[in-house]
């Protein structure tokens, strides 16, 4: 059984990690037949948004703890990750991901990624294990990495360009496709940069996962 590890950057599309993803790639590996593991980071949040308002709320967060109510529990501080016990790693989108794993969304193509996660990714691509990242976390794929790979958030052209002046070829991609880039096994989808509706964004993680499963082989 291969196992997956998941890194969730929160709980909820504004502040952490975006819920039907998450959900949508844990389902997609069970039906697989392979074992999620989830982490996240063990700290606050960058920020708490109000879900009904979209407004920011005077109170404080940790990201591991709301992650967890996304993986009912079972769920681990990043920092315990270990590329050595997995077979591939897959990051969900959600504001988390360019909130809270980076920030991204404050600081764009000056962004920096959180250390623990950049240093997981690098391991597992030293021991040549396959990467997922879905949504807006691929955007922080040209600052872990230090060199050129192809990758997609979609056809956001704002974004795209961002991604460009941090060394990353964007490749525009539909919501119901991924893009490989095969020499780094490195795989990326839009989800709910494009999709409108949840069955839109399965599509293409359900392809992604199953690209991801291919590639751990």
């Amino acid at each position: 059984m291969k196992k997956v590890g998941v890194v969730l950057s929160g709980c909820g599309v504004y502040d952490g990690a975006e819920i039907s993803e998450a959900v949508l790639t844990l389902l997609a590996l069970a039906r697989s037949g392979a074992e999620a593991v989830c982490f996240a980071p063990d700290k606050s949040q960058t920020e708490v948004i109000n879900h009904l308002t979209g407004e920011a709320m005077p109170e404080r967060r940790n990201v591991l703890i709301e992650a967890a109510r996304i993986a009912r529990g079972n769920i681990h501080p990043l920092n315990m990750a270990n590329a050595d016990e997995l077979d591939a790693l897959i990051v969900p989108g959600g504001f988390g991901a360019a909130k809270n794993l980076s920030d991204f969304a404050s600081q764009g193509s000056e962004c920096q990624v959180d250390e623990t996660l950049q240093a997981l990714a690098q391991r597992m691509h030293q021991l040549g294990k396959p990467l997922g990242f879905i949504c807006i976390a691929p955007a922080m794929l040209p600052k872990i990495f230090d060199f050129p790979l192809r990758l997609t958030i979609g056809t956001d052209i704002d974004t795209a360009e961002l991604i460009e002046e941090m060394g990353g070829e964007h490749i525009p991609c539909p919501v119901d496709d991924i893009v490989v880039d095969e020499e780094n096994k490195i795989v990326t989808t839009p989800a709910y940069m494009l999709a409108q509706n949840i069955a839109e964004a399965a599509e293409g993680i359900d392809k992604l996962v199953a690209r991801v499963l291919v590639l751990a082989e």
